[in-house]
Formats: structure tokens, sequence, C-alpha cells
């Protein structure tokens, strides 16, 4: 804690001595830090269970709830996210831990609790300045819901429709919603703003947004922008392509981008990857900002497929944290990678996240790159450049408006050094997370130099020269160190002579 404390005083001292920045966006959902939460497997507030919690099996309701995520809103916040993104909590089938199989649009699932308790959760995030986010399910219902036995609504559904399950298995129990009848729209339309304002969430993750007829979806995102602007809309996708009528949609905030964070993943998963790969993946795609992360529900944790290439959890998210957090984009961590867990496949992913197994060590790295996140605009709105890259180290450039800032990542398994040419004489580089001072040669150049698997992130200031202030102690205490062994040697010269 001592740690953070310094930092967080260190960047709020830059802060104040660093030109300040004004700015106005349209799409605020920049500034968000996403905590990314599977109900049923995060925390089990109530501690009654019913018929339906099974804890040994991977396909039940283990017992996480709503009140459970409540109890642990200081926890996240403290680790420096900014918003918590919610799995769907709609009344659904037995076994439908996961949310998707949905027979009630308008009422909570039981096993998670009730209205009033999701109300309170919302307002509890609030005081915190933290943004509630939920997944709003738009193509499916599950087998069992009433619609799905009326035969007066059968035109509401695609018959016959085959189901890309995909990752996710539990689409095998699902009926697909036809989006060309006009009653399916105006129901989902107003069973989203029911959640908008009963719920008063602060935005949606629309679940397969990919998977939707384009303008349908079109149609529901403009109706719920135009009654609250400052709502979030997030596309969620199951394919790895990403149709462009998605990216280009204005009325979605951000999009979430599989490839990407499927290479960001493979690039600190193991040493030695170069990280301008991503740089290259990221321009090859379009350079868009996107919905960005390096596991989740469906993947193999992050940290498992990092230890089975032998790689330290602690070094290996620092490098991934910096990416997602200093990169274009919206960062989304799934839960309980602070801790962190492991596991791979749905069964071990999926399993309700031990909190009394946390590594402080880590949890520091989170809060201090959060924070780096939250405290710099230029991170969340800059442009973004790769300056230079030697082998597995890449320094990145952002600059918004009049601020500048530098990023670098070194995922090589040895020390490695890029010069930067694009910066104004009599300046010094200052490293925020590693305190690393970068000063200009006498070429010119400003050399950025770290050691293996570290990383740090550089403002620039005016060179300060050589600090006396700390220096003539440390020379006056080693001179008299010297004087002294030159005396006490003389002296015990002379004993031995006499």
């Amino acid at each position: 804690m001592k740690k953070i404390s310094t930092l967080l005083i260190a960047i709020l001292l830059f802060a104040t001595t660093y030109p300040a920045v004004s700015f106005a966006e349209d799409n605020n959902i920049q500034e968000e830090i996403i905590y990314d939460i599977l109900v049923d497997r995060f925390n089990n507030g109530n501690q009654a269970f019913s018929d339906q919690v099974r804890i040994d099996d991977p396909f039940a309701y283990h017992g996480g709830d709503i009140e459970g995520i409540t109890l642990k809103l200081d926890a996240i916040k403290d680790l420096g996210f900014t918003s918590i993104s919610l799995s769907p909590i709609m009344e659904n089938s037995v076994d439908g831990y996961h949310g998707y199989w949905i027979e009630d649009f308008y009422s909570i699932e039981e096993q998670f609790g009730t209205m009033e308790e999701f109300q309170t959760l919302v307002q509890q995030a609030h005081e915190r300045d933290m943004k509630v986010i939920l997944e709003l399910v738009i193509n499916y219902i599950g087998n069992e819901h009433p619609i799905t036995t009326d035969s007066e609504k059968q035109d509401w559904l695609v018959q016959n429709a085959k189901v890309e399950t995909g990752s996710e298995p539990w689409l095998e129990n699902v009926s697909v919603l036809n989006h060309d009848n006009l009653e399916v729209q105006e129901m989902l339309i107003d069973m989203a703003k029911h959640w908008m304002n009963e719920g008063n969430v602060d935005g949606f993750k629309i679940h397969a947004a990919d998977q939707a007829s384009v303008e349908f979806l079109e149609t529901l995102t403009s109706e719920l922008k135009a009654e609250n602007p400052d709502l979030y809309l997030i596309a969620d996708v199951l394919a790895e392509d990403v149709p462009e009528e998605l990216i280009n949609m204005p009325t979605l905030d951000i999009v979430e981008n599989p490839t990407l964070s499927q290479t960001i993943a493979d690039v600190f998963a193991k040493v030695d990857n170069p990280v301008e790969n991503i740089y290259e993946q990221w321009v090859e795609l379009g350079g868009k900002n996107s919905l960005i992360y390096v596991d989740n529900k469906t993947m193999d944790r992050f940290t498992q497929v990092a230890a089975e290439n032998k790689r330290d959890d602690v070094n290996t998210w620092n490098l991934a944290l910096v990416y997602l957090l200093t990169s274009p984009g919206v960062p989304i961590i799934f839960q309980g990678s602070e801790l962190p867990m492991y596991g791979s496949g749905i069964e071990q992913v999926q399993r309700l996240v031990n909190f009394n197994s946390g590594e402080p060590e880590l949890e520091e790295v989170y809060s201090k790159v959060l924070a780096l996140r939250t405290e710099f605009p230029v991170l969340q709105y800059g442009d973004f450049e790769l300056v230079g890259s030697d082998q597995g180290l890449s320094v990145f450039k952002r600059t918004y408006q009049d601020e500048t800032m530098y990023i670098a990542i070194n995922n090589d398994s040895v020390s490695r050094t890029v010069s930067l040419t694009d910066l104004d004489s009599d300046l010094q580089l200052r490293g925020i997370l590693g305190d690393n001072l970068v000063r200009q040669l006498d070429s010119g150049e400003y050399k950025i130099g770290l050691a293996r698997e570290s990383t740090d992130v550089y403002i620039i200031e005016e060179d300060s020269g050589i600090n006396w202030m700390f220096v003539a102690p440390v020379v006056t205490i080693l001179l008299i160190f010297v004087l002294a062994v030159i005396y006490l040697s003389r002296k015990q010269k002379k004993r031995e002579a006499n």
C-alpha cells in the first residue's frame, strides 16, 4: 500500500506540474475501465442456497448473486475500475446460470435476487462514481419461454433456425427471435427501456450483436440513444470477423474486437513475442477504438496460458495491463483476474471467484496501472503511434492536444533499447511506473532502455540537470567515508610499525 500511495502522490504531482489538458469528447466510454462479472460465479452475498445451486455441477447455479456484487464494490473501486458489466440477470429456465435461457425479459432471476436489490446495487455503484452496464440478450429466448408454445406467436420466432454455438454451448437450448416481426421489435425495445428506467443502468452490452438484424439494431440503439444520449451501448460479437455495419454504426459506442484481443493475449502469453505484432494487427484492422481484453468467460484464463509458457503472473499481467490501459480502446477485465485465477475450458474458467487467494503484489500492479489511465486523458483519447522497436521492446507515442506521453513495453527475455529522435532538445522523459529518467545524449537522441519483461510510461519535462540537492549529500557522505578509511588505514599502519 505504501508503494501505491507513493505512486498516486507522484501522479498528482506530475498532473499539477504538467500542462493541464482541457477536452470535450462525445464518446466518454473511452474513459471507462470495465470489470466484467458473470453474476452466478462471482460472489455469494446471500448464503441461502436453493435446489438449483449445485457447486459440484459446472453447468448449474453456484450461488453468486446481486448482493454479493454489492458487497465487493469497494474492492473493485479500489483497484481502479470505473464500471462493472453484468451477465444477463433476467428470469431463466432451470440451470440457466449464464443468463441466456430467458423465460421473462422483465423479471430478475430469483437465484440472483430482487429488483430492489438490483436497484440498490446500481445506487451503491453510482455513489462510488461507478457505472453499471447490463448484458442485453436480443437474439434468443430459452426453449421454455411461453412464446415457444404460443400458437399465435410462432411468427415471432425464426423456424428451424440453426444457431452457431461456437464457444457458447448454452446456445443449444434457445429459440431465435424474428427481428423482421414488428411486434418482436416493439417488445425488445420496450424491454430495454424497462431496464434502463427501472434498473437505472448506465449502459447495455448487446450480446451477439453480429447475429442481429442490422436494421433492427439500428432502430433499437437509435431509440435508446434518443431517450438517453449518455447511455453506453456496447456491441458484443461471437464471430472473429466483425461486420463493418457494426463498426460504423454511429449509435454504438464501442464494438468488441475478438481478433485484436486474441493477438494481445497471444503476444504477452509468451516471452520474446514482439509487441509490435499487436500494433500491426491494430493497423490492419483499421486502427479503430474497440473493446479489448486478454480473456473472458469463454476463453482459457490468460494467467493459465501464460503459466503454461512458464511466465510469472505479476510480470506478465503488468505487461498486458500496460498495453490494455495505454492503447486505444476500452479495456474490459474478466472477474478474478486480479487474484489471479487459472483455468482452461468453461468448467474451470467459470468457477466461483476465490477471494481468499489474492496476490497482493498483483493487486498493486492493477492499482498503479489503472490509476495511470484514469489520471491522463492522453491515454484515453490520444493518437497512437509506434515510434520504435527492438525485438520484444516497443515504444509507443500518444498525443492529445498539448500533451504527449511515451509507453515502453519490453516483452523480451533480455534488456532492450530504443532511441527517439522526435523530441526537442533540453528535455527529459520521466518514467511514472519504473521511475526511469531519460536525458538527451550528445548525439541528440533519447535512448529508452528497459530490463527484461518490464514496462514504463513517460511524461515529458524540461531537463532538470544534475540534482545537486540530492547529489551533494551523497558525495559528502562518500568523501567522509573515504577519508575515514584512509585515516584508519594510516592509524593501523602506525600501530603495526610500533
